[in-house]
């Protein structure tokens, strides 16, 4: 077993015994299942920083500057664009088109409850949305516009002004790329996905999740899944190792050779409407990454039986999607 799965596996451990809240029963066939403790609920609402109290100008702001292209430097491309939220807050492509077509090495996460990680991006080099949103408007195979230019071209927009004064209040100059990418945050706070099927069952609705879905969350505690993989986010939201494909993962931005094939692990919520996956978008639907995760990580050629019900599971994490209605932006 690696070294890297055998830390998270102890520190699970470690973590239940402490808190003593696993909760074991047995159904009908006398199997054991495993459920609060390793799972939990999707919290009301994410962590909001001190330094940028969210309030209902900032999200109208922000919701804006998501959806307007003209934050990029060719005029087309928004953060919609790759975060599309029809379509679970991502692309639905291997990896992303940005300016004048040119393709990222990578496949763009979803933002849908990108709020209740503190580490952003593949690799953790952001921490917080603000910090996050800041790359991809800056980014050359991405929006590639400057934040100077970024400033310029929203302040250029006479229309965006009054929002920019009452999401900011008090401020002297209230266009600043610091406050775009506060507003941009707020609104992306907003795209939680709560009550999906797991949600409610660990809330008491049994008939909440299929039987097959039932004996797949069970299969994912046997195997060992839940080592990467638990809490609301079913996500330790931490960088670990995955050794699959060229991508050197956290290395390419530390340079260090220790920091090879690290990726913050992927949040299984919404995860039946973020095909294609992994950091490289190699595997086209959940039944190729449950094989391919079973064979790297955990060493193991799961069945055709357990690839099954591990889906029948993962399918029952859709929760309740945002409803946005996209906005009309400030005219010139």
């Amino acid at each position: 077993m690696k070294k890297s799965i055998l830390i998270a596996l102890l520190l699970v451990g470690a973590s239940l015994l402490i808190t003593g809240a696993i909760i074991h029963a047995q159904d009908s066939e006398g199997r054991e299942q495993v459920t609060q403790g390793v799972f939990a609920t999707l919290p009301d609402a994410p962590p909001i920083p001190d330094d940028n109290p969210m309030t209902a100008e900032k999200v109208e702001l922000g919701e804006m500057l998501y959806f307007d292209p003209r934050l990029s430097a060719s005029g087309v491309i928004s953060c919609h664009t790759c975060h599309n939220l029809s379509l679970g807050g991502t692309d639905r492509l291997p990896t992303s088109l940005g300016h004048e077509f040119q393709t990222g090495g990578r496949n763009a996460p979803t933002v849908l409850n990108a709020a209740f990680f503190n580490l952003q991006f593949w690799d953790g080099r952001a921490t917080g949305l603000e910090e996050q949103a800041e790359g991809p408007i800056q980014a050359g195979v991405e929006m590639a516009l400057p934040a100077d230019l970024a400033v310029e071209r929203i302040a250029a927009i006479e229309g965006y002004l009054p929002y920019f004064e009452a999401a900011f209040p008090g401020e002297e100059n209230p266009i600043t790329f610091g406050n775009i990418t506060k507003a941009i945050a707020s609104f992306e706070r907003t795209l939680i996905t709560p009550d999906d099927g797991l949600d409610r069952y660990l809330r008491g609705d049994e008939t909440a999740l299929s039987d097959d879905a039932k004996r797949g969350m069970e299969i994912v505690a046997q195997v060992g899944c839940i080592a990467c993989h638990n809490g609301p986010m079913l996500s330790l939201g931490t960088l670990m190792q995955f050794n699959h494909g060229d991508d050197l993962g956290r290395a390419t931005v530390t340079g260090v050779e220790t920091d090879q094939f690290l990726f913050r692990v992927a949040t299984w919520r919404n995860v039946a409407l973020t095909a294609p996956y992994f950091h490289d978008g190699s595997a086209e639907t959940l039944e190729d990454a449950v094989r391919v995760m079973g064979s790297v990580q955990l060493k193991r050629d799961l069945t055709d039986e357990e690839v099954h019900f591990i889906v029948a599971f993962l399918e029952s994490l859709t929760g309740e999607q945002p409803e946005i209605v996209i906005p009309q932006l400030p005219v010139d």
